[in-house]
């Protein structure tokens, strides 16, 4: 991007824009609920945590892993371990969320992740074991 002057009538410095920009992630969500919530949170497991058991979003979420690694599953798509410095997404509504614990035995992970929830709805909601039976066939095969 090529620098340039903005004008402020506030007495301040002129500013430019930034130096360097970089694109971490694209993605086009399939749809965002109607007057979406825009929540960002920074997880935190310990070594070995297994994280949250499978759930789903009301909406699509955006994520950045900060430290460590994490183990990333959700439907349709197989496990896989997303690295510091590495982003991830999913779309969010139906699509259960199976995996996102620490990968890592010998130190914490972290992300950050920015959520498109539906007002007044909780940030995710557990799936029951009736549930998960019943859609089974739409889990990607997992490795052994």
């Amino acid at each position: 991007m090529p620098d340039q002057e903005v004008t402020q009538s506030s007495g301040e410095q002129p500013r430019t824009e930034a130096s360097a920009v970089t694109v971490l992630q694209q993605a086009t969500p399939p749809y965002i609920p109607e007057g979406g919530v825009v929540v960002t949170a920074v997880i935190e497991w310990p070594p070995g945590d297994p994280g949250t058991p499978p759930h789903r979003h009301t909406g699509p979420a955006f994520g950045y892993v900060l430290e460590g690694a994490i183990r990333f599953e959700v439907e349709g798509q197989p496990e896989r371990i997303i690295e510091a410095g590495e982003t991830f997404w999913e779309p969010g509504g139906d699509v259960i969320h199976y995996q996102d614990g620490n990968a890592r035995t010998d130190c914490r992970s972290c992300f950050l992740v920015t959520l498109v929830c539906e007002p007044g709805k909780p940030l995710l909601t557990p799936v029951d074991a009736e549930e998960l039976a019943r859609r089974a066939h739409l889990r990607a095969p997992r490795s052994s």
